[in-house]
């Protein structure tokens, strides 16, 4: 005879599947059009045309081109659009250094964290309850996140070379607490989102003399080996910890 837990109406049922999926999906469709469609249309020749019109516009009306641009700026890191990099020499040229770069890295947090949170209810709760109860590799890969999720989150931000949406979806899917993603996003991001914003700062001059902004700056030495110090103080903990299990054995 079935057990009556095992018989639960379709309106029980949704919510544990197609429907706590919704948002990632609905995030995964968005992504995949905008890839194809706004590839072409989020772009440096865009905001060189358009720039005196945006100047006049947030002469005109500062605080709703604050709202606006970063409801923009949400938009595109939420759904994983092109041209995140723009919108954030965007940032830069429309509010100088500062408060462009606090209002590029706030937008780019929130819209970090709108994708965690689609990602987490529709697949990182359940996949990280079975990591946690899993035995073998899967079960110490996921102890060893667990261990270091400080050092592990704030890497995975400083490293160039990982991909912001690779960098949103990552901790979602092994179970870091919200506010811990928070404080990390927002504190991870702020050394490429300060360099950015001050190439944006700078894009008068660059429009002027008829260039285009040098977007690889960020790999040149004076940036990287900082940014790469970085990098070192994140592993610390880590290396500290191998270094204490390796004299303990």
């Amino acid at each position: 005879m079935r057990d009556k837990a095992d018989h639960h109406p379709p309106s029980e049922v949704a919510p544990g599947g197609w429907m706590r999926r919704l948002p990632l999906i609905v995030i995964l469709i968005v992504a995949g059009v905008g890839a194809f469609t706004l590839r072409d249309t989020l772009t440096f020749d865009m905001l060189r045309d358009n720039r005196e019109a945006l100047l006049a516009f947030r002469d005109a009306h500062y605080a709703a081109t604050v709202a606006l641009f970063m409801l923009a700026y949400v938009v595109i890191v939420a759904f994983s659009l092109p041209g995140a990099t723009i919108a954030t020499l965007t940032g830069g040229f429309l509010f100088a250094t500062f408060p462009g770069a606090l209002i590029n890295i706030t937008a780019a947090t929130i819209g970090a964290t709108l994708i965690f949170l689609a990602a987490r209810w529709g697949l990182g709760e359940r996949l990280a309850a079975k990591m946690e109860t899993g035995q073998g590799t899967v079960k110490r890969i996921k102890d060893g996140i667990d261990e270091n999720q400080w050092s592990m989150l704030f890497l995975i931000r400083l490293v160039p070379a990982v991909p912001f949406f690779v960098a949103n979806l990552v901790p979602a899917l092994v179970g870091v607490p919200l506010n811990r993603f928070v404080i990390s996003t927002f504190l991870g991001i702020i050394p490429g989102g300060v360099v950015y914003t001050s190439v944006g700062a700078g894009l008068g001059q660059v429009f002027e003399r008829g260039e285009t902004p040098n977007l690889g700056i960020i790999f040149e030495p004076q940036i990287l080996l900082p940014l790469l110090g970085l990098c070192l103080l994140a592993l610390l903990p880590i290396l500290i910890k191998a270094l204490r299990r390796g004299k303990a054995v």
